[in-house]
């Protein structure tokens, strides 16, 4: 095999290796992306929660000091 030949195969060899390198690569940030899209959702329904949650605790405070507030007004009657 002439040189020519046999630098175009080594050419080739190497580009073979490096969409096989680039190929895998995008299978792990895509299977990366997946894993933290899921976490995303995750995130976002625990946050959804927790301000269900800051609404119901924020509406009892406001209760209780009301409560408060008309016990100190009859006590001071």
């Amino acid at each position: 095999m002439s040189k020519a030949g046999t630098a175009k195969d080594r050419v080739n060899d190497a580009l073979s290796r490096l969409e096989s390198m680039v190929e895998e690569r995008l299978r792990a940030e895509k299977a990366r992306a997946d894993e933290l899209t899921a976490r995303l959702g995750k995130l976002e329904q625990q946050h959804e929660e927790l301000k269900r949650v800051a609404t119901e605790v924020e509406g009892r405070l406001e209760r209780a000091m009301e409560y408060i507030r008309s016990l100190l007004a009859a006590d001071q009657n």
